[in-house]
């Protein structure tokens, strides 16, 4: 699962206010391994080779694409979790460190796998207004090989907001399947039919 938070609602519900300017941009989450059935896998254990530290060069569009947006003055203690909690279950698929961040680098940019350019192409924009989940799913399955996607929002004041979309693919990364739903029903992260603000 690709999953990318869109920065301003991301803030909101967080449990501390962010202190630092936001974009109204979807950036990376995570890329996290998961299953069709059972638990997704968790801090799995890998070869010591596969724990390298990052690569200097990937840094820069690391700190576009995946920023801390709880505390930009740290974004590698951000990457390191994800790493450990997610990228170490990749193996075989993902080698090593690196590799991960590199893959993450190459789906965001390369692949246009950016959930904020997805949108804008189907003219949804960040301007707050509602959306039906239909339109947003829409937009995001015209870019997916009409594959659905995995959406979370949370609701503050009586507000919905779109906080996270994952985009699924198969375990070589390659191909768009249909994301797992495995929370069927309502529950606090569901988003309703009409008026989902982004």
């Amino acid at each position: 699962q690709f999953t990318q938070q869109y920065q301003p609602a991301a803030c909101k519900f967080h449990h501390t206010p962010c202190k630092d300017p936001l974009d109204k941009l979807f950036t990376v989450h995570g890329l996290w391994p998961s299953n069709f059935n059972g638990p997704d896998p968790e801090n799995c254990k890998v070869k010591p080779t596969a724990s390298q530290t990052i690569d200097t060069s990937l840094k820069p569009q690391l700190e576009i694409i995946w920023p801390n947006v709880f505390n930009r003055a740290d974004h590698e203690s951000f990457w390191q979790k994800q790493w450990d909690k997610h990228g170490t279950c990749g193996s075989p698929t993902i080698i090593d460190k690196n590799h991960y961040f590199q893959t993450v680098i190459r789906m965001y940019i390369t692949e246009k796998q950016n959930v904020s350019y997805i949108l804008s192409k189907a003219n949804i924009n960040p301007d707050g207004k509602g959306r039906t989940r239909k339109d947003i799913q829409i937009a995001i399955r015209n870019s997916t090989n009409d594959k659905e996607p995995k959406l979370k929002c949370q609701t503050k004041n009586g507000i919905t907001e779109l906080v996270e979309v994952s985009l699924c693919s198969n375990y070589l990364g390659k191909n768009f399947i249909n994301c797992p739903n495995k929370t069927p029903g309502k529950t606090r992260y569901s988003c309703p039919t009409n008026d989902i603000h982004y």
